[in-house]
């Protein structure tokens, strides 16, 4: 027996991004430093949710780019999605989670603050474009698993040890 539609969560991986229409959820684990960004147009009940665990793709060097990876590349893919779809920025909201500092560092370790670094560049990416952020659950030391529900908009966040929240 094949699932319905109403119960279909499309996985989203880590360096990943995916799209879907409701009343399908999206859903990623294993934020830590990494941050989970919803992008949504709630009027027609479409999504895309990028799992990002890097700030900027000028870090990737000469090496070949997973341009999913990057906060500035994914989330530039992601609103060429909605433009190709007929979405204007104006009408775009975003919510986003994770972005934890998992390890202990010495001060000055600029290089290792990659779960603030994410989450400023995402925040950074999105003002720039004009997409408000609706809800964010960001910081902390801890990890994640959040699902996005399209059909009220709602993100769901599981985080170790702390439990769960709406946003």
């Amino acid at each position: 027996m094949t699932k319905l539609k109403e119960d279909q969560v499309i996985k989203v991986g880590m360096a990943d991004w995916k799209t879907a229409e409701a009343p399908e959820k999206l859903r990623t684990s294993g934020l830590g430093s990494c941050v989970g960004v919803v992008i949504y147009e709630e009027s027609r009940k479409i999504a895309a949710m990028a799992h990002i665990m890097l700030p900027d793709s000028s870090m990737a060097g000469s090496r070949s780019l997973q341009r999913a990876k990057f906060a500035d590349t994914a989330l530039e893919d992601v609103l060429d999605w909605f433009q190709e779809k007929g979405c204007r920025c104006q009408r775009l909201q975003a919510k986003l989670a994770g972005g934890a500092q998992m390890f202990s560092f010495t001060e000055g370790s600029e290089m290792m603050r990659i779960g603030p670094r994410n989450s400023e560049a995402v925040k950074a990416v999105l003002k720039q474009k004009g997409i408000p952020v609706k809800g964010e659950d960001i910081g902390g030391s801890k990890g994640r698993t959040i699902e996005f529900n399209i059909m009220d908009s709602s993100l769901f966040i599981r985080t170790v040890s702390q439990g769960k929240t709406i946003i």
